[in-house]
């Protein structure tokens, strides 16, 4: 399957539009973004990994009857996926506090949460992201009605539960994630974008060392070697 037309190119991937109208290639990009693209950089080799372990998370995730856009890998750095149209919209499943919802709320860094928290964010560079809720969803038109919103919340702690789980035995734990969501040819809402040390909080279980993309936003040194080390645990 070869690259066509450049039709999208955002903050970690390019999408290229392929021959078959229904399949597109997503290339990530070793570029590294933070604090809504105020802070930039690049390593040589970050694309490469999270393209690896978003593939083998979105495998997993299939195996486990969640519906989502990946094919196949093509290569180390392009992966093959439904064409889906995004939903504007970031879900955010938090395990553990830490990050804005500390700073929002007061909540003690690395308290553990009574139960999952499921948050909604806008997906609006010039806005900021900002966070949003169920009616706003629907005032906006994000999303239609409150059957899609439960079936996104749903989805979303399904594949919090799957990958607690999955992590647990990497001697990793799942502090929180992002995810995103798109309508297939089917008009059916599935799980697309991906899931990465970009998007996820990933601590070692027993040192609560992160392994993530908080070691690039607190300078904590190499996200390549920390991305490189989830893959060797989870392959």
């Amino acid at each position: 399957m070869d690259k066509k037309q450049l039709i999208y190119e955002g903050k970690g991937k390019k999408l290229y539009k392929t021959s078959d109208e229904n399949l597109l290639i997503a290339e990530f990009k070793d570029d590294l973004t933070a604090f809504n693209a105020q802070k930039k950089s690049s390593e040589v080799g970050k694309g490469s990994l999270n393209c690896q372990i978003s593939s083998l998370i979105f495998k997993l995730l299939n195996q486990n009857g969640i519906d989502n856009h990946f094919v196949k890998q093509l290569d180390e750095n392009n992966m093959l996926c439904r064409v889906v149209k995004i939903i504007p919209l970031e879900v955010v499943v938090r395990n553990v506090a830490t990050g804005s919802l500390t700073k929002r709320l007061g909540i003690k860094d690395g308290t553990k949460l009574p139960f999952s928290l499921v948050e909604f964010y806008y997906k609006d560079d010039a806005l900021g992201d900002p966070i949003i809720n169920d009616e706003h969803c629907k005032i906006m038109g994000i999303l239609d009605n409150d059957d899609d919103i439960k079936y996104i919340k749903d989805v979303a702690r399904k594949v919090n539960t799957i990958l607690i789980d999955f992590f647990d035995t990497k001697n990793v734990r799942l502090i929180d994630f992002k995810i995103e969501f798109g309508i297939d040819s089917n008009n059916k809402i599935i799980l697309a974008d991906e899931i990465s040390p970009d998007s996820c909080r990933l601590w070692d279980k027993e040192s609560n060392k992160k392994m993530d993309k908080d070691i690039f936003r607190e300078n904590l040194g190499s996200v390549v070697d920390a991305y490189q080390e989830i893959l060797n645990r989870i392959k």
